[in-house]
């Protein structure tokens, strides 16, 4: 069977929430499509299925659909071929590759053109496909077929709306000014009768909307009338229909009036033109909102350095950043950005690393430190060797993660797509209905009534904003969470977090540091502190235990200069027995020493005590005589209560589930006030204690980083992983932390909630926008007040509308860590079960 692949690519030709759902319609009925979704605001489509025409069949199916596909075009030079067999195998390779639509290979050439669904494959990669199968390739640009950035096609649109809006402001203004002067002030309907006359005004408008209608609103009835003759209306037909019915109605007012009742010769040219003023304005506003949308994806990709200085055959050369491959030998100067991941070799220096991590304090890199590309170099020089490029480093992962989750597809968003894709043609249903009832019931000049109503319906119910409302938001709030160091692997994360109910907290590396330190030092009168320190730790020297490494690491710290024993031996699981300096040292476990018949005196309460604060306590002793107690322990992050005491402020419980001791468990749990202790449990342990947690009815999200942790992660409601621990774990994690602080959980959270109440508003505003004004639009006051919508007020609400939605979604652009945590009030929240009898 074959694997299942994922494409994402360009679409074109969605206006509205219903195109969302006929796309998606058209993909789901491609032979071998398993998942297909479709964001209106990047204008994309994710399709997951298999296939070796795959992208051919969907290419096909949208172009029939009436949204088709953004194709690309890539042209290679293409060596080392002699024959057709050679041209046959070249195009199996690139058609082989995910996304080419079709490949053709010119053997007098030497050249393929191949055809890809745009975002999928880059030519780089195509040039690779054809190289692996054994003819070298390269990409070839030519300035007639050269593809721009998502980028520069955006702002490119962006200023043709721009450019067709400023045509039709300058055409429909003084169509505006002569029509509704005319009704609005007496003086200047004298003026026109006057001067030019009523009918030559007509004349007039006629022109001038004519040429608004065929020029910047050419592209309404290019799309919609397509649309509306396949049965499968959108945005564009009812615009094309409300705007085409006013500007009919006009003509035969102003060239056959004889055809309509005298009362109701009157022309709306200046709606029709106007209409299509106000829907372009709004869609010039749209398109500038949602280019800031993107401003994340934007951020990151611009972290990406350009060249970089390789060492070569003994020479340093400027190389483009492309060309750059595993093993090489890379010289890094002073403030530059480091181009690919990789291995410091020499050098030491301090990196900033805060767009990848979140943190702003530099770190220091010296040899055998890792390097992540994108970040910038200190003051220092490196060399570095070259060990992830092209789309295996971490920025490109970070990037493909972003936009991974900007394209995702809510479970709210399942319901609206179902509502748009019929919600056009109810709406034609409804102006239809409008219409027949002004005729049958509307008072003189019922035709009139009728029009006004009718074009009012089809334009202010266009459905912008409900295709807009949900993945706007979530592009912003997903691309401001990528800011603060927060990666949503799997969209729905970002739903199903906000509502989570417990966090469950792993204990080493993640509310601790992740390793053992030197804590305490408690020296007998006899001794004094330095010396035996140095002595100590010379012997620990010898050993890759932890918590040895943790008594050297503390000498170094402190300047002592270590020797090297005379003599040393290791007694497993108890202690180690060396010479040094022509002196006899014990260093273990309290039962090590009063095995070897070493009182410890004073100082064995002492260690109790550091063992009830969960610290490990180890005893040493100098010929025979007990010399001191120290303590090692794991230490708790610096940031971990405050993180804790912002989750209990959000309303939320927290349990810790480690397999650490239960003593020390308890004493950490009690020293941040965690509510619930699960401990001594192996991996399947932990995931069997969420789903106990589970059982009380509860949403759990569990955070983690190590590989015991990878079971709980996958099993929890919402697995968080902390992005400095291995790669399991945030292989199993729908959210990745990159600072590797617990705070990161608490601003995830945040922003979930944030995103998800930004969702609603825009939801709440989109629906019960056209919920409230269809009915105004089709006349439901005139009974009352005799005040029947303009067309014009009814274009105007609609842009504003979409408007409006952009701008709200815009707003989690601005949500600062741990926002609004300090004036939160605590809530009341049900207690959890106790912990299980120990």
């Amino acid at each position: 069977m074959a694997q299942d692949k994922t494409l994402i690519f360009d679409i074109e030709g969605m206006n509205c929430g219903s195109c969302v759902g006929r796309v998606e319609k058209a993909l789901t009925a491609v032979e071998g499509v398993s998942d297909a979704r479709v964001n209106l605001t990047t204008q994309t489509a994710q399709v997951t299925g298999s296939g070796a025409a795959l992208s051919a069949a969907l290419a096909e199916a949208l172009q029939q659909s009436g949204y088709p596909a953004r194709i690309d075009t890539h042209y290679l030079s293409i060596e080392n071929m002699s024959c057709a067999s050679c041209v046959g195998r070249i195009e199996r390779a690139l058609r082989a590759m995910p996304g080419v639509v079709s490949a053709n290979v010119s053997l007098p050439r030497e050249e393929a053109v191949v055809q890809v669904l745009s975002g999928t494959a880059d030519g780089a990669r195509l040039a690779a496909a054809s190289t692996a199968a054994g003819y070298p390739a390269r990409l070839r640009t030519r300035d007639d077929t050269a593809t721009t950035s998502a980028d520069a096609r955006k702002e490119s649109e962006r200023q043709e709306q721009k450019r067709m809006l400023l045509i039709a402001v300058l055409l429909s203004l003084p169509v505006f000014l002569l029509e509704m002067g005319s009704h609005a002030i007496p003086a200047v309907h004298h003026w026109i009768d006057g001067t030019i006359g009523t009918q030559n005004s007509w004349l007039i408008q006629f022109f001038l909307t004519s040429v608004v209608l065929l020029w910047p609103g050419g592209q309404f009835f290019r799309k919609g009338v397509p649309a509306l003759l396949r049965g499968a209306p959108d945005m564009n037909s009812l615009v094309a229909l409300g705007t085409f019915a006013a500007w009919g109605y006009s003509v035969v007012a102003l060239f056959a009036p004889t055809l309509l009742p005298e009362t109701a010769r009157a022309v709306y040219f200046e709606a029709a033109a106007v209409i299509v003023t106000l829907i372009l304005l709004g869609r010039f506003l749209e398109a500038r909102a949602k280019g800031r949308t993107g401003a994340a994806i934007r951020k990151l990709i611009g972290l990406r350095a350009v060249t970089a200085r390789v060492e070569r055959d003994g020479a340093l050369t400027e190389v483009p950043v492309e060309e750059i491959v595993v093993g090489d030998l890379i010289r890094l100067r002073p403030g530059e950005k480091i181009a690919v991941d990789g291995e410091v070799i020499s050098g030491i220096s301090y990196v900033d690393e805060s767009m990848i991590t979140g943190e702003p304090v530099p770190v220091e890199k010296s040899e055998g430190a890792t390097l992540v590309g994108g970040t910038v170099n200190g003051t220092g020089a490196l060399s570095f060797r070259a060990i992830k490029v092209g789309d295996e480093t971490m920025l490109a992962q970070i990037i493909r993660m972003v936009e991974t989750a900007q394209g995702a597809r809510l479970p709210i968003q399942d319901l609206v797509n179902k509502v748009t894709l019929w919600f056009v043609p109810a709406v034609i249903v409804v102006a239809a209905l409008t219409v027949t009832a002004w005729l049958i019931f509307g008072p003189d000049p019922a035709l009139s009534h009728a029009l006004v109503a009718g074009v009012s319906v089809l334009i202010i119910a266009c459905p912008c904003a409900m295709g807009l409302a949900t993945p706007t938001s979530i592009m912003v709030g997903t691309g401001r969470a990528a800011e603060l160091g927060i990666l949503f692997r799997q969209g729905d994360a970002l739903q199903g977090l906000q509502a989570v109910e417990v966090v469950a907290l792993d204990k080493t590396g993640t509310l601790t540091e992740g390793r053992p330190e030197l804590t305490d030092f408690r020296v007998a009168p006899e001794f004094e502190e330095q010396a035996l320190l140095q002595l100590v730790a010379s012997v620990e020297a010898q050993s890759e235990h932890p918590i040895a490494q943790a008594i050297t690491r503390r000498a170094l710290q402190e300047g002592l200069k270590l020797v090297t024993p005379d003599s040393f031996e290791s007694i497993t699981g108890q202690g180690v027995s060396a010479g040094i300096d022509g002196r006899h040292l014990l260093i273990g476990a309290d039962r090590f020493l009063e095995r070897e018949g070493v009182s410890l005196g004073e100082l064995k309460a002492v260690g109790q005590g550091y063992a009830a604060e969960g610290k490990t306590p180890l005893y040493v002793a100098v010929d025979g005589q007990v010399a001191a107690v120290l303590s090692v322990a794991d230490r708790v992050r610096p940031t971990t209560l405050a993180a804790i005491t912002a989750l209990h402020d959000m309303g939320l419980r927290v349990a810790m589930i480690t397999g650490d001791n239960r003593v020390t468990a308890k004493a950490i749990a009690s020293e941040l006030g965690i509510d619930h202790v699960v401990a001594e449990v192996l991996p399947e342990g932990k995931l069997a204690a969420i789903e106990e947690l589970r059982g009380q009815g509860r949403r759990i999200a569990f955070v983690g980083d190590g590989i015991n942790d990878a079971p709980a992660l996958a099993g929890a409601d919402v697995g968080i992983a902390i992005g400095t621990g291995t790669d399991v774990a945030i292989e199993a994690a729908d959210v990745v932390l990159m600072s590797g602080d617990l705070g990161g959980a608490v601003n995830a959270i945040e922003i979930s909630r944030r995103t998800m109440r930004n969702i609603r508003q825009n939801l709440v505003w989109a629906f019960g926008y056209n919920t409230l004004l269809i009915p105004v639009a089709a006349g439901v006051f005139y009974p009352l007040f005799g005040l029947l919508l303009s067309p014009v007020l009814a274009a105007a609400a609609m842009a504003l509308s979409s408007v409006f939605v952009l701008s709200n979604a815009l707003r989690l652009r601005w949500v600062t860590p741990d926002a609004g945590l300090a004036l939160r009030k605590p809530k009341a929240v049900p207690s959890l079960r106790p912990a299980p009898a120990e």
